[in-house]
């Protein structure tokens, strides 16, 4: 099964596992295991800006994370595009505000792929399939 993780779970997942519930566990170890486990490209920039306001301490630099996390896991990266770009700025405002989230949750609707998050906004969009 095809997944997608939201950016607090790629980070969680390399930093804190333990903070991801068993069904999170379960799919993105499926999903890593068969190359069917997608990122936004835009969880990159909103992971270097978290670091830049010092929201968590990877404890290297930036680049570096950012290049162990792609390697720790069988990553494909979720490139921006004309119909993610078109559907993210369509979803209802119930989904959330923020330009990532939206971006990441349109690439989730685009890939016809479930969306791991903890995040409640997401969790409880019915425009959404996610996994937590």
């Amino acid at each position: 099964m095809k997944v997608i993780v939201d950016t607090h779970i790629a980070i969680w997942s390399v930093l804190s596992p333990e903070k991801l519930s068993p069904k999170a566990v379960t799919a993105f170890a499926e999903a890593d295991k068969y190359a069917t486990l997608f990122l936004a490209d835009i969880s990159l920039w909103e992971i270097a800006m978290l670091i830049h306001k010092k929201r968590f301490d990877p404890t290297i630099n930036t680049r570096s994370f950012l290049n162990h996390l792609l390697s720790a896991y069988n990553f494909s990266l979720a490139r921006l595009n004309t119909e993610i770009a078109d559907i993210s700025v369509r979803l209802p405002a119930s989904i959330n505000k923020d330009p990532a989230d939206r971006i990441i949750a349109a690439t989730s609707l685009t890939l016809n792929a479930p969306l791991v998050t903890a995040d409640e906004n997401l969790r409880a969009s019915s425009a959404l399939s996610t996994i937590w």
